[in-house]
């Protein structure tokens, strides 16, 4: 990437986080969708942008996988939170024409305008082209609000809202609700009461 190139995304990111009144003006395509009330068809399986236009584009979804990834990596246990889908998720939820998915659009989309900022800034690339050890370094900048630097503390908000929005799609898959050894939404052919010994153990009969 060349020096003016990297200087225009460290002058967009700024603009975007200094001006609160102008973030997300120019991060996407405006939402149009008028949504579907209050009673969706729950026995239709609906497909992706079905209900309303998807926004992330494709380097845009590159980045959120990645992302994604750092925050619920794969490990001995299940797949990462990209293989799973989490990506979609989020895309359709900051997609949704309704006040609290538009927020979330909003610092999600000028989120990752300031993580390839940030990332030029360090190396000269956008944040999906960096080595794994920087990306990493941006994130632990980032990752607790109260530790982050004043002029961090934005993005540290929008990691935050980005962490819930990969936590909430991961655990509410199959393989989600399988990591965290949850045993609800699981036809039983009989049930037996709680086990004797919980019952000790909290002073019941």
């Amino acid at each position: 990437m060349d020096r003016r190139t990297t200087i225009k995304w460290m002058l967009a990111a700024s603009a975007v986080w200094s001006f609160p009144g102008t973030r997300g003006a120019r991060a996407g395509p405006a939402v149009s969708a008028r949504g579907y009330g209050t009673d969706p068809n729950l026995l239709k399986a609906y497909q992706r942008g079905e209900l309303w236009p998807l926004t992330l584009s494709a380097r845009q979804r590159r980045l959120a996988g990645i992302l994604a990834d750092i925050i619920i990596p794969a490990d001995a246990h299940s797949p990462s939170a990209s293989a799973v889908g989490v990506v979609e998720f989020i895309d359709e939820w900051i997609s949704a024409p309704y006040p609290l998915h538009l927020r979330d659009r909003t610092t999600v989309l000028d989120g990752f305008t300031w993580l390839d900022a940030e990332g030029a800034r360090r190396s000269g690339k956008g944040f999906a082209d960096l080595d794994a050890s920087v990306r990493i370094g941006i994130c632990d900048a980032i990752c607790d609000e109260s530790r982050a630097a004043a002029e961090q503390r934005a993005a540290a908000r929008f990691f935050a809202v980005y962490r819930d929005l990969t936590a909430s799609g991961f655990y509410s898959t199959p393989v989600g609700r399988m990591d965290l050894n949850f045993i609800g939404n699981v036809p039983l052919a009989r049930f037996d009461g709680p086990p004797a010994a919980l019952l000790k153990g909290l002073g019941l009969p």
